[in-house]
């Protein structure tokens, strides 16, 4: 299979995982050093909508966010930028086939346990949880989309974040990603 990494169109790298995987800690460190722009796209969410996301989830309902997330992620143009959606984003169809159009896309896998260490009030953080759903639920039915979706998926077990970024700037200089 040909390689299109290397396509200006394909300049980009898009970190999905679930929330607390340090996707916009990661993105923003792997952005400095491959000299690349970095975007969290729930900040962006939140500008287009002028809303925080979870006043977006009280008003709209968890569809009507998906919805949104869907279009923003789907419509999002990028150029030689470490791009970070949401954890959600993967429910969105047209949302992913634009992010891997965009680049590579890398999953930041961290295990339930890490996860709920590492995460605090998911309400506050504006995770998409179906009422009645528990965190582990949620965290085992996304696994999947996350693995599906993934060019490259990146194992945090035991690592810190710094380890992380070292890995992944690795695997983007070999593949002829750099600034």
């Amino acid at each position: 299979m040909k390689d299109n990494t290397k396509d200006s169109r394909k300049n980009n790298i898009t970190l999905i995982g679930m929330p607390a995987a340090g996707k916009s800690t990661v993105g923003v460190l792997l952005a400095k050093r491959l000299g690349y722009s970095f975007i969290d796209v729930d900040i962006v969410i939140q500008e287009e909508e002028g809303k925080l996301l979870k006043e977006i989830i009280k008003e709209q309902g968890l569809d009507g966010f998906m919805e949104v997330e869907n279009r923003v992620n789907a419509g999002l143009r990028a150029n030689r930028a470490v791009i970070a959606p949401g954890g959600s984003v993967i429910y969105g169809k047209e949302a992913m086939e634009n992010l891997k159009s965009l680049g590579p896309v890398v999953y930041l896998k961290i295990s339930y346990e890490e996860l709920c260490s590492r995460l605090g009030d998911v309400v506050d953080r504006g995770v998409v949880l179906k009422e009645g759903m528990t965190l582990e639920e949620l965290y085992n039915e996304r696994v999947s989309y996350f693995e599906r979706y993934a060019d490259i998926i990146i194992d945090e077990e035991g690592k810190e974040l710094g380890a992380v970024v070292d890995e992944l700037r690795e695997i983007m200089e070999k593949k002829g990603l750099r600034s």
